[in-house]
């Protein structure tokens, strides 16, 4: 089974993202589990949105607290809400920011991508400049970072799921896709570093 958390603002597409996520894992084959966390959802406070995805029914119905992947769709939520709480070694930690993978290190022995989904959405026209909406975007980093699901797949169901902007949203998941930037490390005493890119990759 393969278990993901997402954590946002309010107003930032947190539940939408890990609906989306699973439409994509749906059509890959997957049976699939999307729900926000319990509680009301107030603009710009701390949320969180789970997604499960296996080859088998899922029949849990909790929250997720050792997941094997996190995405975090806000940067300042990062030492505000302990983003790792139970993430498994070696798991991806996908987060919207310019930053390089390498400043995040101190977070631990994770897997870490970045991609700046803020610019992305808001070349796109999605959200405004001062409240973009970056889910979309995340959402195509994902999968070129972890593998999991194909970038057309993830598009098919941004297309699917979304009432509006379907082309704006489809191609920013696609530019985040050629634009992650991700540190893969091998072991918890060796770090091997590889920053990739649609330059590196000649694409």
């Amino acid at each position: 089974m393969i278990e993901i958390r997402f954590h946002g603002r309010g107003g930032q597409g947190a539940q939408v993202a890990s609906k989306v996520l699973a439409v994509a894992f749906f059509h890959e084959g997957y049976y699939v589990q999307s729900f926000p966390a319990f509680g009301v959802e107030r603009r710009g406070a701390p949320v969180m949105a789970f997604l499960r995805a296996d080859q088998r029914p899922v029949q849990l119905r909790v929250n997720i607290y050792e997941p094997d992947h996190v995405v975090v769709l806000d940067p300042t939520l990062i030492g505000a809400v302990d983003v790792t709480s139970g993430l498994k070694p070696n798991g991806w930690i996908l987060i919207n920011s310019h930053q390089a993978p390498d400043a995040f290190d101190h977070l631990g022995n994770f897997q870490v991508a970045t991609v700046h989904a803020t610019s992305i959405a808001i070349r796109n026209g999605l959200g405004s400049r001062t409240n973009p909406i970056v889910n979309t975007a995340i959402l195509g980093a994902f999968s070129k970072a972890t593998g999991l699901v194909g970038i057309d797949s993830v598009a098919l169901a941004i297309r699917e799921e979304l009432q509006g902007k379907k082309d704006e949203n489809a191609k920013a998941a696609r530019e985040a896709y050629h634009e992650v930037k991700y540190e893969i490390r091998s072991t918890k005493s060796e770090t091997d570093t590889n920053f990739q890119n649609k330059d590196d990759l000649g694409e």
